[in-house]
């Protein structure tokens, strides 16, 4: 249990050094649109490959995989609804920082089951899947930056974010370390259900949130950087086997 958690941490600390990047140096907007991009691109991927296809080979059909997609989907957009609500006749600032928060509920709607497949991954054959890791480790930088630049230009303290960012890591660590246990022996239902959730919150994510600011910020470039991604996650996942 002690490995899966160190791994959740490891898995998901990028979030945290986004942050920090966003905070040290500033990007340009045209930067940020271009960062976002490449990392929807990763996501993108890590979706196909590495939760909606392992989620249908789980041998449970589609009957998990499709309730946990659109499971995870509703609870985003219900959740991000709220977050938006704030935003409605209130400062601009205000509306900057909910842009940045719905990114982090993004990042932590999907951190929390996809950390548990990680410790999940341990109970194979005692070993972590190198293709998952990484797709969660560079994925999660651009997600990093993007949400603490939208934080950090509504006015928000160094202090403030790096303890967000803390407690979102610490969360999805101990989701992994939860999976690790609580999946041992799970059905297929089960399995295909947390992998689908995981996938459905992070793809309403990048339609409301990550693709629309990134095209914003960096106009049609974005449609190759996003594909750039892809195919960089989906090289990582060939050469995992």
């Amino acid at each position: 249990m002690g490995e899966a958690f160190a791994w959740g941490l490891i898995g998901q600390s990028t979030l945290l050094i986004g942050g920090l990047i966003s905070l040290w140096r500033p990007l340009s907007r045209r930067t940020l649109g271009l960062v976002m991009a490449f990392g929807s691109g990763v996501l993108l991927s890590a979706i196909s490959f590495e939760l909606i296809e392992k989620a249908i080979e789980t041998n449970d059909g589609l009957r998990g995989t499709t309730l946990g997609f659109f499971a995870g989907s509703i609870v985003f957009s219900v959740c991000n609804r709220l977050l938006t609500r704030r935003s409605k006749e209130q400062p601009e600032d205000l509306a900057t920082s909910t842009a940045g928060l719905t990114i982090v509920l993004g990042a932590l709607l999907d951190g929390i089951p996809e950390s548990a497949v990680l410790g999940l991954t341990l109970l194979d054959d005692g070993r972590i899947s190198a293709a998952m890791l990484v797709a969660v480790f560079i994925s999660n930088l651009p997600e990093g930056v993007a949400a603490t630049a939208g934080l950090r230009d509504s006015g928000w303290s160094t202090g403030r974010v790096v303890l967000l960012w803390s407690g979102v890591i610490l969360v999805s660590a101990l989701s992994a370390a939860v999976g690790y246990v609580a999946l041992d022996g799970a059905s297929s239902y089960t399995l295909a259900f947390v992998l689908a959730f995981a996938a459905g919150a992070i793809l309403s994510m990048l339609a409301t949130s990550m693709m629309p600011e990134a095209f914003g910020h960096a106009g049609q470039i974005v449609g190759t950087i996003t594909v750039f991604g892809f195919a960089v996650a989906m090289t990582v996942n060939w050469l995992q086997g």
